[in-house]
C-alpha cells in the first residue's frame, strides 16, 4: 500500500477507473450535519468525495465536527393540542413539551397536575 502513496495522481485515477472506482468531490459544500437522537455532528468546514464502486456511493467527510445537543422541534400544532386539552397557554405548552422533549401525552399529564 506504501508503494501507491509515492504514485502519480493521474496514474492512481486511471488504475481505480480500471478497476471500477469513480471519485468525485462535491464543490461548495456549506455545511454537514450527521443528526442522531442526542446530537448533532456539524461541519462547517466539510470537504466532501463521493466514492462509486460497483454502482454503491460512498460518501467521506474531511473536516473539523463539532458536536452540538440535539434540539428538539416543537410545531404549532402540539402546542396548540396540549393548550386545547389542558386549558394553558401557549407558552406553557410550549414549556411543556420542551421540558418533556416533545412528548404530547406526557406534556399534558404534567399541565393537568
Amino acid at each position: 500500500m506504501s508503494a501507491m502513496m509515492g504514485m502519480n495522481p493521474r496514474k492512481m485515477k486511471q488504475m481505480m477507473k480500471q478497476m471500477g472506482i469513480d471519485v468525485e468531490n462535491i464543490d461548495n459544500v456549506e455545511q454537514v450535519i450527521i443528526k442522531t437522537s442526542e446530537k448533532n455532528i456539524v461541519f462547517n468546514d466539510a470537504t466532501v468525495s463521493i466514492m462509486v464502486v460497483k454502482g454503491d456511493k460512498t460518501y467521506q467527510i474531511t473536516g473539523t465536527p463539532q458536536e452540538v445537543p440535539r434540539e428538539i422541534e416543537i410545531s404549532e400544532d402540539d402546542i396548540k393540542l396540549v393548550a386545547e386539552q389542558t386549558g394553558a397557554t401557549k407558552e406553557d405548552s410550549y414549556k411543556a413539551l420542551k421540558q418533556t422533549d416533545g412528548d404530547i401525552a406526557e406534556a399534558i399529564i404534567k399541565l393537568s397536575e
